[in-house]
């Protein structure tokens, strides 16, 4: 079992920003008592090497321990808190992000033959297994290069592709392979989910985004449901209060310029839509960032 070193590895090579040398590779350190943190989650596999995180998208439910893994298949607005870090011990996670481009790559080089036939239904877009040792051993190999930077440029590469066979292999692959495919549902969910990042403020009709996806209004809807938990609007919801609140951390002072600049056009919904979201309302929150507490105490991922 690789958990002991990928503790050992992650705990010395944490950072504040979470970055590492190896491009795309995340490692997050929770000190106990950190408050629950609201962020997207990009396209991303997720693993806990101490520690349990609890993941809440709408009115769904994840939790992780150590040994498992998250997969994200698309980007989604998520709360993160760390339930369980051990006595007095910080949690401790592996983050790595999944590009489409690169499992795209693979599925034409391996090609249909050698991988699990897809079962074409659109599922959520998170899911939690168990970690195989095979994928562990290949995190681990990868997290090694931070000690042999002379090895880095050439084994990277290498090893992240084979975490992305595992993955593509595993519990969750039909997820992975997804990512990877043209004309999945999920492709075509992911450019509405791309349009309505881009054009927050703006208002639409849902009948645009459908085409814009190629499908069905009633297709549309049930897809974007089953992969994101919320409706189209519930998702613009979301993404315009994230936004809110970065743009509150530079302009604590004008709460109804930040609501009406993310497209709220009635200061008392946005208030109130804040709150609802995180607990207190905008002024309160933009005190707390004016103090220097921050937005948010650490990542909702890894």
């Amino acid at each position: 079992m690789s958990l002991p070193e990928l503790r050992d590895l992650l705990e010395r090579h944490a950072r504040p920003d979470l970055t590492t040398a190896i491009d795309g590779v995340r490692i997050c350190r929770i000190d106990p008592g950190a408050p629950p943190a609201t962020s997207m989650s990009g396209t991303v596999l997720a693993i806990i090497a101490r520690g349990r995180k609890r993941l809440a998208l709408a009115d769904r439910m994840y939790e992780y321990g150590v040994g498992q893994y998250l997969v994200a298949s698309v980007d989604l607005p998520v709360t993160g808190h760390v339930v369980d870090e051990g006595p007095g011990q910080p949690a401790l996670g592996f983050g790595m992000t999944l590009e489409p481009a690169a499992v795209a790559e693979l599925l034409l080089e391996v090609g249909p033959g050698d991988l699990p036939r897809a079962s074409g239904e659109v599922r959520p877009g998170i899911a939690v297994s168990d970690a195989p040792d095979e994928l562990l051993d290949a995190v681990v190999r990868l997290l090694r290069l931070l000690d042999r930077p002379g090895d880095r440029k050439a084994l990277a590469p290498l090893f992240k592709r084979e975490i992305l066979w595992r993955l593509m292999t595993g519990d969750q692959g039909d997820l992975v392979r997804q990512l990877g495919l043209v004309d999945s549902s999920l492709s075509h969910i992911t450019r509405a989910v791309r349009w309505i990042r881009e054009n927050y403020a703006r208002p639409f009709r849902v009948e645009e985004l459908a085409q814009r996806s190629g499908m069905s209004v009633s297709a549309f809807h049930r897809n974007f449901q089953a992969l994101t938990a919320m409706s189209p609007i519930q998702y613009q919801k979301h993404i315009r209060l994230q936004a809110a609140r970065l743009l509150l951390a530079n302009n604590p002072h004008d709460v109804t310029g930040v609501g009406s600049r993310v497209g709220y056009e009635s200061p008392s919904q946005f208030s109130r839509e804040y709150r609802r979201l995180f607990g207190v309302p905008p002024s309160v929150d933009a005190a707390r960032i004016r103090g220097g507490a921050g937005p948010a105490a650490a990542p909702a991922l890894p």
